[in-house]
């Protein structure tokens, strides 16, 4: 993982980490420890949630509240409310029933860490843990803004998005699916999430319209490019640079465009992507440059 966060520029790389740095914080604060009969389940989930991982979405979160001037502890909540959802999703993909994967950020998957019953109970309650949070009046002191996120949120993650996502790649697995088809599963499964990261900056600082369909724009375009960036990874880097199996998609008959267009055209394809997301930030100036490099490093960490 380390090799890969080296291709981000001094300035990204700072502030990936400072992001990931703020936001571990909040879900460690948020994620408490319990001595009760259920303390089992809060160490599956604080395993899952505070596991690592480059925090990429939060990261969005942050960022994109930043150019609307919220406070940084309000965007930290929502970035480690995303950070559960995304662990929950992570955690349910690497059970048995679905990817059967046993390593997950460079360590034993939750399920083998602990147990698979324990496993599923701990990514509903991260999912729930998540919803709860954006509710919560410490996130906002608007109501309307709490119950704007709660909605795009579970727009976000539910059977229009990632969750159906999941269930199209569970079915593709083995068939063979157009580049279009392919493109709306990987926009559910994974651009979803990071279309919201981006647009929830937007919502927590009361954002116009237009503003925040740039960053919606924007997030659609860059999880696009992020979901290459990723197959091409899986099937070019090591299990050590990774932090999980590599070359499980290929081996499963997983339906990605690099398989569709061959390693080069999907590449080009991913610059294409990033290029357009930084062209939707050109409303917010100089302001969002942080926010290019992202698009830039995203495309560059599968080159």
């Amino acid at each position: 993982m380390a090799e890969l966060a080296s291709l981000a520029d001094p300035a990204l790389k700072r502030a990936l980490a400072d992001a990931a740095a703020i936001v571990g914080v909040a879900l460690d604060t948020l994620l408490p420890e319990s001595e009760g009969p259920e303390a089992r389940l809060d160490q599956a989930m604080r395993y899952a949630a505070l596991g690592g991982g480059k925090r990429l979405r939060a990261f969005l979160v942050m960022q994109s509240a930043g150019l609307f001037a919220v406070n940084p502890t309000c965007a930290a909540r929502v970035g480690a409310a995303v950070e559960m959802l995304h662990a929950y999703s992570l955690v349910h993909d690497d059970l048995p029933s679905m990817d059967n994967d046993d390593l997950r950020r460079g360590k034993p998957s939750t399920h083998r860490a602990f147990d698979e019953a324990t496993a599923i109970l701990a990514g509903d309650a991260l999912q729930a843990r998540a919803f709860e949070v954006l509710a919560e009046p410490d996130t906002h002191a608007d109501p309307q803004v709490r119950a704007e996120l709660v909605l795009a949120f579970a727009a976000a993650v539910g059977p229009r998005g990632m969750v159906g996502g999941q269930m199209i790649d569970m079915l593709a697995e083995g068939q063979a699916l157009t580049a279009p088809e392919v493109t709306r599963l990987q926009a559910m499964k994974t651009g979803r999430l990071i279309y919201f990261s981006a647009e929830a900056g937007a919502i927590l600082g009361r954002a116009s319209t237009a503003q925040r369909h740039a960053l919606a724009h924007f997030g659609r375009e860059l999880g696009a490019a992020f979901q290459i960036a990723d197959d091409l990874l899986d099937t070019e880097a090591s299990t050590e640079q990774m932090g999980k199996t590599a070359g499980k998609d290929q081996e499963a008959g997983k339906a990605t465009l690099v398989a569709i267009l061959g390693p080069e055209r999907a590449r080009a394809q991913a610059e294409r992507l990033a290029e357009q997301a930084a062209s939707h930030l050109e409303p917010f100036g100089e302001r969002a440059d942080l926010l290019r490099a992202l698009a830039r490093y995203v495309v560059e960490r599968g080159a």
